[in-house]
């Protein structure tokens, strides 16, 4: 008895545990599906679809500190940006890396490369010309009625010079 106890108990936990595998890949994928929507958004220089990805509360902290909170400010934001700077900017995604806090929240390191710009307006003044970069953004996402939504954001250039002199590369040789 004891013996058929432990083996019907074995074949529950791994049910559940291939089961919640499986969850966790499905959801990895719709996390990547989100975040490949908020990437469109940036091809197309039009944030109209915001609400594809985006919770209603979000709030986003750009490259240089500003703070957008809610939908309507993070889409007001990035499209003014599109309108102007970013407006011919190529954005090309290169890896995302996701840790579920829960089952309904996890965290995104998005590595990007971003294309050279010219702040504030766009236009070439000789001396506004922002180079191409990487930019690493955190991303906070939610699972909301089956869907997974960004909540939060935030973003920062991938200083190259800063980031050889990184201690923990240090520790790690």
């Amino acid at each position: 008895m004891k013996y058929l106890l432990c083996v019907g108990l074995t074949v529950a936990l791994l049910n559940t545990a291939f089961g919640q595998s499986a969850d966790k890949k499905a959801d990895e994928v719709a996390i990547r599906a989100t975040i490949d929507a908020m990437g469109k958004s940036w091809a197309n220089h039009n944030y109209a679809d915001i609400a594809n990805w985006a919770t209603p509360d979000i709030d986003w902290v750009n490259i240089v500190g500003m703070w957008w909170k809610g939908r309507e400010e993070v889409r007001l934001a990035h499209q003014a940006f599109h309108d102007t700077f970013f407006k011919n900017t190529p954005w090309t995604l290169k890896n995302v890396t996701v840790r579920f806090v829960t089952p309904d929240v996890a965290i995104a390191h998005v590595l990007s490369h971003i294309g050279t710009y010219f702040p504030p307006d766009g236009i070439d003044h000789g001396t506004n010309k922002r180079p191409e970069t990487d930019d690493m953004a955190t991303l906070v996402l939610v699972k909301q009625s089956g869907k997974w939504l960004i909540t939060a954001g935030e973003n920062v250039e991938i200083n190259e010079q800063a980031a050889a002199d990184n201690p923990v590369n240090r520790a790690r040789h």
